[in-house]
C-alpha cells in the first residue's frame, strides 16, 4: 500500500525539515530553553513561563504537586502493569497476541499519558526515579514499534482487527495523539531520546497513511490534531502541523458512522465543519480536545478565522452550558454537553478529562489573545474540578463530579477493586476506563507553567501560588520575584523584587471576574484594583514588596433564571472556591432535601469555618402519596421549622471524610427575592 511505501521517504523527509526548521527556535536537541512547557506557539500575544522560570515553594498546589509525584504517579504504573495494560507492548513484541488482549482498545493511551506525567514531573523536579521510568516504559513501548513506525497494541497484528479499521471507535489516532505530547515533554525536558524517535517514526506514519494522497479519514476522538500540531512545534516539522489542519478540515462533513444510540453526528462534532459551529457540543472531551488543536493551528497559520469561531464557541458554550464549577458536560449520555441551560446539578457528568480539557482550550486561547476571562475560566475549574477529582493521598479520583449527590453511596474501604462505573459518588482507585487519573496526573506536574507569561516589557501573574519566578522579558531583560500568598483561603498576594531589570518595565497581576474591592499597594500608596489587571508600571527596585488584596469573603450566586434545574436556590463560594453542604455537617434526623438557605442572612466566616444559616423543616417518612398538591407549601419558617447555622466546605473536598450526600445549589428564601 502506497502508505506504507512512503513511510521510509517520509522519514528521511523529518530528517531533513528538522536541519532546515530546526527544534525549538533553534535549540539543536530540543530541549525548551525556559525548562519545558506543554504548549510553545510561534506567534502570540505572550510567551509561556517554562519550567526553569517558575518553581512552587508552598501551598494548595505545590501540596497537590508533591501528591502526585510521590504517589500518583506509581499508583497509575501499577495498576497497568497489573491489568496486563503495559504488558500488551510485550505481546505485540514478542508476537503473541490474542483475542484475550486485557483492557479497552484505548488503553494504550493510558500509558501515553503517563509517560508524558513522568517526563513532565522529571522536568520539574529532577528526581531520578521519574526519568528512570520513562525509560523502562519507553523500552517496552518501543518493542513494539511496526517497521513502518505504526504502533497500537490493539489493531494490526494477529488475531486483531486490520490497522485503522474502525475509526470511530477503535481510537487508534486517539492513542497516537498521547504518544506524541508523551514525546513533547520528553524532548522539552531531556532532549532527542528514544521516545522522540518512536513518536517521530508514528508521526511520519500518520502523514504518509492520511496526508492529502492517503486515506481521508478521521479519528472518532480528536487528540491526534493536537499530538501533531505541538510535536511540529517542538521538532520543526511543518509537516505535522500540515496534517492537523488537514484533519481538522475533514471534520465536520459526516464521514463517521452514528451507530444507533449515540445521539447524532454531533457526539463526533462531524455534523458541521469547525469554522462553521456556533458553540460547543457533543461528547465533552472529544470537543474540547478538537477545539484546543484548533487553536493551536490557527496560531500556526495565521487562520483569524479559525481562531474566531473557537472564540465564538467558547463564549457561547461558557455563557451557556458550563457548570458553576467550570465543568462541562451534563449529560451521561454520550458523555455529553447539553442545549443551553441544561445544567441539571444531579445529573451533572462533568467528567474530569473535560476539566482538564478546557484548560487546555483556554490556555491556548489566553496566550493567542491576552483576553483575561480565558485565564479567570482556568483558575475556576482548576479549583472544582481538576482538585476534586484526586483524594487527598492521590490514590483514588472522581471521574465524574456532580453537584449534587443525593444520597451517601456504600461505603467501599476496598482500593483494591476496578471501579466499572464513572458516576460511583467516591473516588475510585482505578476505573475500568481510566483515562481521568493519567490526565489529572499529566495536569498537576505542569500546572506551575500556567502560572504567569512574560511579554515584550511584562510580567503578568495569572494563577496565584507561593511561588519564585525568574523570567526573561522579549527585549532580552531579566525579572525575578517571589510571591508569598496562602491563596485561595487569603486573598492577600505579595510579590517581593529580588532582581529587578535596568528601566522601567510593567508587572502585572490578574485580579478576578468575581472580585469586589481589591486593592494594589506599591511604592506608599495604596490604589483600587478594578476586574481584569492591576499594573505597575515603572523601574522597579531589588527588595521591594508590591501587594495585591483579592478580598475572598464568602458571597451568595444566583443562577441565571433559564437554568431551570436551579431555579430559586443559590450557591456559595469564597475566593475561586465553590462550597458545598455535606451530609456528615446536618444535624441528627436532617437531610439535604430538609434545607431552605435563609438569603437575607449573608454567609459568614468564624473560627476557619465558613457558616449560612439555614431553616429545617423535616418532611413526614413516608411521605404523601402523590408528591403534588393544588397549593405551594408555606416558605420556613413554619412552626416545625428549626434555624440552624450550617458549616459548609469547599466542594473539592467532598467526600473525603466519607461516602456522603452533597449539593452546591441550596433551595432560598429571600424575603426581597435574589
Amino acid at each position: 500500500m502506497r502508505a506504507e511505501e512512503n513511510a521510509t521517504e517520509h522519514a528521511a523527509e523529518s530528517a531533513a525539515e528538522s536541519a532546515a526548521f530546526g527544534v525549538e527556535s533553534g535549540v539543536g536537541n530540543g530541549v525548551d530553553p525556559h525548562g519545558g512547557r506543554p504548549v510553545v506557539p510561534t506567534r502570540g500575544v505572550h510567551r509561556p513561563l517554562g519550567m526553569g522560570e517558575v518553581a512552587l515553594t508552598g501551598g494548595f498546589w505545590a501540596k497537590l504537586q508533591a501528591t502526585n509525584a510521590t504517589a500518583t504517579l506509581a499508583h497509575c504504573e501499577e495498576w497497568m502493569e497489573r491489568l496486563g495494560w503495559l504488558a500488551n507492548f510485550d505481546r505485540v513484541a514478542d508476537g503473541t497476541t490474542g483475542q484475550d488482549r486485557p483492557g479497552w482498545s484505548f488503553s494504550d493511551s493510558e500509558v501515553y499519558k503517563l509517560l508524558e506525567a513522568l517526563a513532565w514531573e522529571y522536568g520539574r523536579s529532577g528526581e531520578r526515579a521519574h526519568d528512570d521510568a520513562v525509560r523502562r516504559l519507553t523500552a517496552r513501548i518501543a518493542r513494539a514499534q511496526d517497521p513502518d513506525g505504526y504502533l497500537n497494541t490493539a489493531f494490526g497484528h494477529a488475531n486483531h482487527p486490520p490497522r485503522y479499521s474502525d475509526l470511530e471507535f477503535g481510537h487508534e489516532l486517539y492513542c497516537t495523539g498521547h504518544l506524541l505530547q508523551a514525546a513533547v515533554a520528553r524532548l522539552r525536558t531531556y532532549g532527542d531520546d528514544e521516545l522522540v524517535a518512536v513518536a517521530r517514526r508514528a508521526a511520519d506514519h500518520v502523514c504518509a497513511t492520511f496526508g492529502p494522497d492517503g486515506l481521508p479519514g478521521i479519528c472518532g476522538h480528536p487528540e491526534i490534531e493536537v499530538g501533531l500540531a505541538e510535536l511540529g512545534r517542538a521538532l520543526g516539522q511543518e509537516r505535522y502541523v500540515e496534517q492537523a489542519r488537514l484533519f481538522l478540515d475533514r471534520r465536520g462533513h459526516r464521514t463517521l458512522k452514528v451507530p444507533f444510540g449515540i445521539g447524532s453526528g454531533g457526539y463526533f462534532q462531524d455534523d458541521e465543519p469547525i469554522r462553521k459551529a456556533g458553540t460547543w457540543r457533543g461528547h465533552a472531551v472529544r470537543q474540547l480536545y478538537l477545539s484546543a488543536a484548533a487553536v493551536d493551528v490557527a496560531v500556526e497559520c495565521d487562520d483569524a478565522e479559525l481562531l474566531a469561531a473557537v472564540e465564538r464557541q467558547w463564549t457561547n458554550a461558557v455563557a451557556r452550558r458550563t457548570y458553576l464549577t467550570g465543568g462541562m458536560g451534563s449529560r451521561h449520555q454520550d458523555e455529553g454537553f447539553g442545549g443551553d441551560w441544561e445544567l441539571p446539578p444531579d445529573r451533572a457528568y462533568c467528567e474530569t478529562c473535560a476539566g482538564v480539557a478546557s484548560v487546555m482550550v483556554s490556555w491556548r486561547l489566553y496566550l493567542a489573545t491576552g483576553q483575561l476571562r480565558y485565564a479567570d475560566l482556568i483558575e475556576r475549574t482548576a479549583f472544582n474540578v481538576i482538585a476534586t477529582s484526586p483524594r487527598s493521598d492521590g490514590r483514588a479520583f472522581f471521574y465524574a463530579n456532580p453537584l449534587h449527590q443525593r444520597a451517601a453511596c456504600e461505603a467501599s474501604d476496598d482500593d483494591d477493586e476496578v471501579s466499572p462505573r464513572a458516576d460511583g459518588g467516591t473516588r475510585a482507585a482505578w476505573f475500568d476506563v481510566s483515562c481521568c487519573p493519567t490526565n489529572v496526573a499529566r495536569t498537576l506536574a505542569t500546572w506551575h507553567t500556567y502560572c504567569a507569561t512574560a511579554g515584550e516589557r511584562d510580567l503578568t501573574l495569572l494563577q496565584y501560588s507561593a511561588a519564585r519566578i525568574s523570567a526573561q522579558l522579549g527585549d532580552g531583560r531579566t525579572v525575578e520575584i517571589e510571591v508569598d500568598t496562602a491563596y485561595p483561603h487569603d486573598g492577600l498576594v505579595t510579590v517581593r523584587v529580588l532582581r529587578a531589570p535596568d528601566g522601567p518595565m510593567a508587572l502585572r497581576l490578574r485580579v478576578p471576574a468575581w472580585a469586589r474591592g481589591a486593592t494594589l499597594a506599591e511604592g506608599g500608596h495604596q490604589h483600587p484594583a478594578a476586574q481584569g489587571l492591576a499594573v505597575v508600571d515603572r523601574e522597579l527596585v531589588a527588595g521591594e514588596e508590591i501587594h495585591l488584596t483579592i478580598p475572598t469573603s464568602p458571597r451568595y450566586t444566583w443562577p441565571d433564571p433559564r437554568i431551570d434545574a436551579v431555579r430559586g436556590c443559590v450557591a456559595v463560594e469564597s475566593g475561586p472556591l465553590v462550597y458545598c453542604a455535606e451530609s456528615p455537617d446536618l444535624p441528627a434526623g436532617t437531610t439535604l432535601d430538609d434545607l431552605t438557605l435563609d438569603a437575607a442572612t449573608p454567609p459568614l466566616e468564624r473560627d476557619g469555618q465558613l457558616l449560612i444559616r439555614a431553616f429545617t423543616t423535616p418532611h413526614p417518612t413516608p411521605g404523601p402519596p402523590w408528591p403534588y398538591v393544588p397549593a405551594p407549601a408555606p416558605h420556613p419558617p413554619d412552626a416545625a421549622a428549626l434555624t440552624i447555622e450550617l458549616p459548609l466546605i469547599p466542594y473539592h473536598q467532598w467526600a473525603e471524610r466519607a461516602p456522603s450526600a452533597m449539593r452546591i445549589w441550596l433551595p432560598a428564601r429571600h424575603p426581597e427575592g435574589p
